[in-house]
């Protein structure tokens, strides 16, 4: 199927950036920027939303956008080009879809230069112009609808995604994009302590619902990950808070999925179960452990844990369907690291990158500017030091401040250790 979902994207691009992170493979790195690219380029309007999807079918057939015909890709490129490219990507064998052909790499760049005798780094500049030269001859041709509705809950997932993608790539571009996309929830879908569900035209309607809330805040987190904004923890906060306020269920915990003020339902749901996205309740448990940690809110803690408690049958009986959830389970009984650093640019960059160097997804940094002040909760005890200080936490347990680079360092690879 051709239908291209904004949800499964960022999930994905997600998973290759930490995939490359934790192997170095050049092509998980490969496929997470090929996703973020496409993303900037056909997904994310001017004003900063990122788009729904985008349809299957153009001209009335399925595919036609993607399909090819060896003679026309033939004409395209040169000889030595057309060698390496139909031999990668399956020119040479028969037609895979309706009698034509959708491009899928049967022969990795490595093995091809292996088995064409050609220098790695020849084979994969001569593959990357001629996608070049095919990707700007496919721009002729009709394109896929596209759902240019902007949904809060799946903008927060690729929000979340760019971000990640930033942190551990490097890339100043994804980070733009998250803050675009993160600005116009925020300047459009956020009024008066309230969220809106979707935007379309610029008109912005519908009362939230569960996953909104929880998949911004996952996504807010994320990027004060990649960098500090007093802004957008404050926004957390007042998503966290309404989230309490508007979904919860006093009586037997957890969260349904829509607020106690929406429109009456003969049943309200309170998803548990992972789907084609994660279950509302597992994001909303794992943000509110990250978030209580951080600022030492017991309000948050307490209802991740009594969230966990109301599944726990479900998480039992079937664990493999409550991923997200369990997610959360093992944060509740190891808490990860909790790295606050604080330092002006450029020590503060560099304290946070190498804290952030290795794939350790139980651990949450934030570099804090020393001028920031009057900072919420455990946070505001977390001072600012002459030549940058980090202060390394555990659910209650903490460390004596770190003063020394060398110090954080050596502490993160014992943490890497023990992890292993």
């Amino acid at each position: 199927h051709f239908e291209k979902m904004l949800y499964d994207n960022a999930q994905l691009l997600g998973l290759y950036a930490q995939a490359w992170q934790i192997s170095r493979n050049p092509l998980f790195r490969e496929a997470a920027d090929q996703i973020a690219t496409w993303v900037t380029r056909d997904m994310q309007s001017v004003d900063g939303g990122y788009y729904s999807s985008l349809d299957a079918d153009s001209d009335g057939h399925e595919g036609s956008f993607y399909l090819w015909d060896p003679a026309e890709i033939q004409a395209l490129l040169s000889a030595s080009e057309y060698a390496l490219f139909s031999r990668c990507y399956g020119l040479d064998r028969a037609a895979n879809f309706a009698g034509g052909w959708h491009l899928h790499q049967f022969v990795p760049p490595s093995k091809l230069a292996q088995q064409m005798d050609l220098p790695y780094a020849e084979v994969d500049s001569a593959l990357s112009a001629a996608r070049a030269k095919l990707l700007a001859r496919r721009a002729s041709r009709a394109e896929p609808g596209r759902d240019d509705k902007i949904l809060t809950a799946w903008s927060a997932l690729m929000i979340k995604a760019m971000a990640q993608a930033s942190r551990i790539l490097g890339s100043a571009a994804y980070l733009r994009s998250a803050e675009r996309a993160a600005q116009f929830l925020q300047r459009n879908l956020w009024r008066d302590g309230r969220l809106l569900a979707t935007c379309k035209d610029q008109r912005a309607s519908l009362d939230a619902y569960l996953d909104d809330y929880a998949f911004l805040i996952d996504a807010l987190l994320e990027l004060l990950q990649a960098r500090w904004r007093r802004q957008d923890l404050d926004l957390a906060i007042a998503l966290a808070d309404s989230l309490l306020d508007r979904f919860w269920d006093p009586e037997h915990g957890g969260f349904f999925f829509t607020a106690g003020d929406q429109q009456a339902l003969i049943h309200r749901p309170k998803p548990i179960g992972d789907e084609a996205i994660p279950a509302g309740n597992g994001i909303a448990a794992q943000v509110l452990l990250r978030l209580g940690h951080l600022l030492g809110e017991p309000r948050y803690l307490d209802a991740a844990e009594r969230t966990l408690a109301m599944a726990w049958e479900s998480l039992r009986r079937f664990p493999q369907a409550h991923c997200s959830l369990l997610t959360a389970l093992d944060a509740l009984e190891r808490p990860g690291e909790i790295i606050v650093i604080r330092d002006d640019d450029p020590g503060l960059q560099l304290w946070r990158a190498r804290a952030c160097a290795a794939y350790a997804p139980s651990r949450y940094v934030a570099a804090i500017p020393s001028d920031a002040a009057q900072l919420p909760g455990l946070l505001d005890t977390r001072s600012a030091r002459s030549g940058g200080v980090a202060y390394i936490c555990s659910g209650t347990r903490c460390r004596q401040p770190v003063t020394e680079l060398g110090e954080l360092e050596a502490l993160l690879g014992q943490a890497a250790s023990s992890m292993n």
